[in-house]
């Protein structure tokens, strides 16, 4: 009777496959310039609310408009919190399908790394938000707002810091972003919901089912999808249900494998075309209307002392880094997976620190938290923006001091001896590669001796003739 083989341990934080490291380069290019103007959306925001512009820029925020028979007489707040960031939530959509299908979640025991990380790493704000406010008579209404970590704003911190970084981290941080951002959605989805309308909900789904129907057959053209996904969005807003959730349910309809004969998937396409819409325009906005919170002396020191606002930064700034960083350390504790030799425990606390940055998602689950408290929802969203600054400095902070070693081990990942375009990492396996190696290195011998020959025609030059 054959004995059976011992499973193999898998590796923790692994280099990603060539596709996804492509991926994850065109995802760092679009985040990089949608967080930078993310960024200067924000600021804009804080310059306004507390300029002489105050009453303009809230004017403009609390400005209404739209159908009231379709419930959608809003005002340019919420457009664009349930309106905008629904293009923002169907990029991730499509990111999770990707991760699922084509990336570190599609399989199971990898899988299981980043959503350990990641759970942790929503648990524990959630409990240091919870024991600060228990510990101060404080309102644990607001305890999911420190959970969640903005892609955009991460990735360009990363982009622009740790331009070094190795792959295996950047993909590590990618999908603890979606997989944070999936149980952020489920937040959203369960605990802000109220006053279920049946009836649309029910035309809602029907309509999401009628989109999955159209991709399954192959249906094109955004002449028919774009005023379905518009109806689905506007049932799904009169349902309860929050209306981005018809956009991430979209997103994760579309196919992300690839064809014979097609260059790239329909939702890689899809992707392509709406991510700098989402990351250029949809954020940014949303952020112009959501970051604009009255900054004084005495709002400064709230953020410190009152117990909602202290909690919402202790979450973002400690209960991050601790939280995947101990969950990421109790998943090699507890399972067969072995960190990446190449890395170490340093690496995976410096990017533990860029998810402390909230910003979108936190920014969102304050208004939707204290929606009843417009006093203590600006002083959360001004608690948010404190944290992810103080989160974005002390990754930078570490991300630099890491460069040099980072560096060392990018050159190492982008080695391409045989200049074929394929990083030699990814052909170790392939026995074409080791032969094209082999007829090289005869090559590169023949041509030193070649020289050899030329420097000293007479003969050994060590053996004493001329």
């Amino acid at each position: 009777m054959t004995a059976p083989q011992r499973q193999q341990p898998s590796e923790f934080l692994r280099q990603p496959s060539l596709k996804e490291k492509k991926f994850l380069a065109e995802a760092l290019r679009t985040e990089t310039v949608g967080g930078l103007i993310l960024l200067a959306a924000a600021v804009i925001a804080l310059i306004f609310a507390n300029s002489a512009l105050s009453g303009t820029y809230e004017d403009i925020r609390h400005f209404t408009f739209g159908p009231s028979a379709l419930d959608l007489h809003l005002d340019l707040t919420h457009w664009a919190q349930d309106g905008l960031l629904t293009v923002f939530f169907f990029v991730v959509g499509v990111e999770l399908k990707r991760e699922l299908v084509d990336g570190e979640l599609r399989d199971p025991r990898a899988a299981a790394l980043p959503i350990v990380a990641a759970v942790c790493g929503m648990a524990t704000p959630a409990l240091v938000y919870v024991a600060v406010n228990v510990g101060g008579g404080g309102d644990l209404g607001g305890w999911a707002i420190p959970t969640a970590t903005d892609i955009a704003f991460a990735l360009a911190v990363l982009a622009v810091i740790g331009s070094n970084l190795p792959s295996a981290l950047r993909a590590f941080l990618l999908t603890l972003a979606v997989v944070d951002d999936l149980f952020a959605i489920l937040i959203i989805a369960i605990f802000f919901t109220s006053g279920l309308n049946f009836a649309a909900l029910g035309l809602a789904l029907a309509g999401l089912a009628l989109f999955w129907f159209l991709q399954r057959r192959e249906v094109r053209g955004w002449y028919v999808y774009l005023p379905l996904a518009l109806v689905n969005w506007a049932l799904m807003h009169a349902s309860g249900v929050h209306a981005t959730i018809a956009g991430v349910a979209m997103g994760l309809m579309l196919r992300v494998t690839t064809r014979p004969g097609e260059e790239c998937s329909p939702g890689e396409r899809i992707e392509h075309q709406v991510r700098p819409l989402s990351a250029g325009l949809a954020v940014p906005v949303f952020a112009f209307f959501a970051a604009g919170v009255s900054v004084n002396a005495d709002a400064l020191a709230g953020v410190f002392t009152d117990p909602e606002p202290l909690g919402v930064v202790l979450g973002l700034v400690v209960g991050k880094i601790v939280g995947i960083t101990l969950g990421s350390r109790l998943a090699v504790r507890f399972t067969r997976a072995e960190l990446n030799p190449a890395l170490s425990w340093p690496d995976v606390f410096a990017v533990a620190t860029l998810a402390g940055i909230g910003f979108t998602v936190s920014l969102l689950i304050s208004e939707l938290a204290f929606a009843d408290d417009v006093a203590l929802a600006e002083e959360t969203k001004a608690a948010v923006l404190t944290g992810s600054v103080i989160a974005a400095i002390l990754a930078c902070i570490l991300l630099k001091f890491r460069d040099n070693r980072y560096k060392a081990i990018a050159e190492e990942d982008e080695r391409d001896d045989d200049g074929d375009g394929i990083p030699d990492l990814y052909q170790q396996d392939d026995p074409d590669y080791h032969r094209r190696m082999a007829v090289i290195h005869e090559e590169k011998a023949a041509e030193h001796r070649k020289r050899a020959e030329l420097r000293h025609p007479t003969g050994d030059p060590g053996d004493g003739r001329a």
